[in-house]
């Protein structure tokens, strides 16, 4: 008798109007992105992503073994093809560099797969966590979250001083790595 495996699946809701709070982790939550140089990979790929598929960057913070997004698609999307180019991108970058500069780390990264199959990672497999945003007392409490990441675990002092987030962008302090769509955010309604 043949064992049925069952597959995690991840239900991606592709809605226009909606914005996005995807979140990803490096593969086996290793802290990847705890170099400037991999972080500016991943900024380099979001905006790359941006071209590419058309959507307005709300929110983000770099963790050193994961990253937020807060993105809005401006027009007909596929939240997959989205993260699939943000990914595949630092990839592409990540895996040579590693090959050249640190062969000895690349053995942490490799990834059996339940197919047999080997190969170098580096994020966490599967579709990382994406939740659909509308209401805007939601969409500022993400952005108040995502931004509280490097403070609640003790990387900076204030959220604004934290380099890979778009905190100090909020605060009006400076203008971070990913340029930040503030026109097209939500407005809060005031009673």
């Amino acid at each position: 008798m043949a064992i049925q495996q069952k597959h995690k699946t991840c239900r991606r809701y592709n809605e226009l109007g909606h914005a996005h709070a995807l979140t990803f982790s490096c593969y086996q939550r290793l802290p990847l992105l705890s170099k400037p140089r991999s972080c500016q990979w991943l900024a380099d790929a979001i905006i790359l992503a941006r071209q590419q598929h058309a959507f307005h960057v709300w929110a983000y913070v770099f963790m050193p073994e994961h990253a937020h997004l807060l993105i809005w698609p401006t027009g007909p999307y596929d939240i997959s093809k989205i993260l699939a180019t943000i990914k595949q991108s630092v990839v592409r970058k990540a895996i040579p560099w590693l090959r050249v500069h640190s062969p000895a780390f690349l053995p942490r990264l490799l990834d059996q797969q339940p197919s047999g199959k080997r190969s170098y990672r580096f994020w966490q497999r599967g579709g990382g966590y994406d939740r659909n945003l509308t209401e805007p007392p939601t969409i500022f409490a993400e952005i108040d979250y995502m931004h509280g990441n490097p403070l609640r675990r003790g990387l900076c002092l204030g959220a604004e001083d934290w380099f890979w987030s778009s905190a100090a962008d909020y605060a009006r302090k400076r203008r971070g790595p990913i340029p930040i769509d503030m026109d097209s955010l939500p407005r809060t309604i005031t009673g």
